[in-house]
């Protein structure tokens, strides 16, 4: 048997991009939460001093996506041989959670709000609350490329969506509520985001959990990895197949091939390579050679 290794680029390239990204969006919401603090005790608003707090949060949030990035480009060593890319899936689990946990926030204090009904400052909150539409709305956008392709980005979009929600809520509530007095509107608008909030975060944390655990990522169907393996030209039979997550970009397979004739090997090597890094986004390939009869040398560990 003989051990053969097949390997993509880096994505140290990716992760760099993203450092004057992950930057402005910490500064612009590190303004934005003394904003609010600043008005909220001016205007005498708990809404904002909470909304500040909630902005605090997604800072943190910000950070540790950010941190994970920064930490998914250090070199691997004799200890962490895969480097610390994996940060990366534990910084999209807890950002899902923090999301969670935010969520049921705004619910339990919309419920509240429906028996205790409290008097909504005015065109302060409605002004703050705007600036915080178009601060987190920009942050929103310097994620939007990225988050299709990578989880850890995709938490901090979540993040950042959820906060220009709360916020164009806010922003609503306050003009119905001056124009109409009508002060039920302000607890309304705060379930439905929490609810579309919980929806967009269900699923990121489904994929996070998925990935912590060396699940098959969500946009590879390992039954079509199976049948390019057998359609390999003097491949008699795949066994051993494991594809599992490194990042929340990169992927890694290892699979035993039942491959009789040696001739070649070096040349379908170099190709499987190529495809399954262009096809199946799987960069770091290990394939292991096996002589036998065709068969799984051991049936119970097939």
């Amino acid at each position: 048997m003989h051990s053969h290794h097949g390997h993509g680029h880096s994505h140290g390239d990716h992760f760099t991009s993203y450092n004057r990204t992950f930057a402005l969006a910490v500064i612009l919401n590190v303004i934005f939460v003394v904003i609010e603090a600043v008005y909220g005790v001016m205007a005498g608003s708990l809404a904002l001093l909470a909304d500040a707090g909630h902005n605090l949060s997604d800072v943190l949030g910000l950070l540790l996506a950010w941190a994970a990035s920064w930490l998914a480009t250090r070199k691997a060593t004799d200890r962490n041989t895969y480097g610390l890319k994996k940060t990366t899936i534990l910084a999209a689990l807890f950002n899902a959670l923090f999301l969670i946990a935010a969520v049921g926030g705004i619910a339990w204090e919309a419920i509240r709000r429906f028996s205790e009904p409290s008097d909504v400052a005015g065109m302060t909150v409605i002004v703050v609350a705007g600036i915080g539409v178009l601060i987190n709305g920009a942050t929103m956008l310097l994620f939007m490329k990225g988050q299709k392709g990578d989880l850890n980005i995709r938490g901090a979009f979540l993040h950042m969506a959820a906060d220009a929600g709360v916020s164009v809520g806010v922003v609503i509530a306050g003009l119905v509520i001056m124009t109409t007095g009508i002060s039920w509107i302000d607890p309304m608008v705060s379930l439905v985001i929490a609810a579309v909030i919980f929806i967009g975060t269900w699923q990121l944390l489904k994929d996070s959990v998925n990935l912590a655990v060396d699940a098959v990522p969500r946009d590879i169907e390992p039954d079509q990895v199976y049948g390019h393996l057998m359609a390999l030209p003097g491949v008699e039979s795949a066994h051993h197949l494991h594809i599992w997550a490194l990042s929340t970009t990169e992927n890694a397979l290892t699979v035993h091939l039942v491959k009789p004739d040696p001739h070649g090997d070096d040349e379908l090597l170099q190709q499987v390579s190529h495809t399954l890094a262009h096809d199946f986004n799987i960069q770091h390939v290990t394939i292991q050679w096996e002589r036998g009869n065709g068969h799984c040398p051991n049936v119970a560990l097939c």
